[in-house]
């Protein structure tokens, strides 16, 4: 991991008031260290928090298939902060911890893809494929577009591209979990 080099702003930061406040909403009142790097950039702030609340709260593809993406990618780049803020939210989304176990496995041959559905494995493929090599195959797209429609498709392949923006930026600034 890199060393963290930027400092985090602080955590009862309160300007700029309507950036800071959008952050604490969607957050529940708290500020993470990922929004505390991202602070030190309010109009970047701005921008992702709209972007990740859209994607987190308001795609109509189910929540499993999301965090089952978005903890392969974690797992795929080495980002223990995206996979630890993830994998509890796969449990209350319906995953089971022996499928969180095995994201743990991503991409190598220890993977047991056989405690995920059909269309699990594809979102696996896919994370697999977007991941690692940025082109996805025509069949993984055809299968997910069969599965889940355009629009679920479409919002598959964005959760994937985003959680990936997301893992670089952690990796890249050294963003630590919180102590818990």
């Amino acid at each position: 991991m890199t060393k963290q080099i930027i400092p985090y702003q602080p955590i009862d930061l309160q300007e700029p008031k309507e950036i800071v406040d959008a952050v604490r909403t969607r957050r529940g009142g708290t500020l993470l260290n990922l929004d505390r790097m991202l602070l030190n950039s309010p109009n970047l702030t701005r921008g992702w928090n709209a972007l990740l609340k859209e994607v987190r709260e308001n795609l109509s593809l189910d929540a499993r298939y999301k965090e089952i993406g978005m903890c392969g990618v974690a797992i795929l780049n080495r980002a223990e902060y995206e996979f630890f803020h993830h994998a509890p939210e796969l449990l209350k989304a319906g995953g089971t911890q022996e499928q969180v176990n095995e994201l743990r496995k991503i991409g190598t041959e220890a993977f047991n893809s056989s405690v995920f559905s059909a269309i699990e494995q594809d979102v696996i493929a896919l994370t697999l494929a977007m991941t690692r090599e940025v082109e996805v195959p025509e069949a993984i797209m055809e299968r997910l577009t069969k599965s889940l429609g355009n629009q679920g498709t479409v919002e598959m392949v964005a959760v994937v591209a985003t959680y990936n923006m997301v893992s670089r930026f952690l990796i890249a600034t050294g963003i630590a979990p919180e102590n818990h």
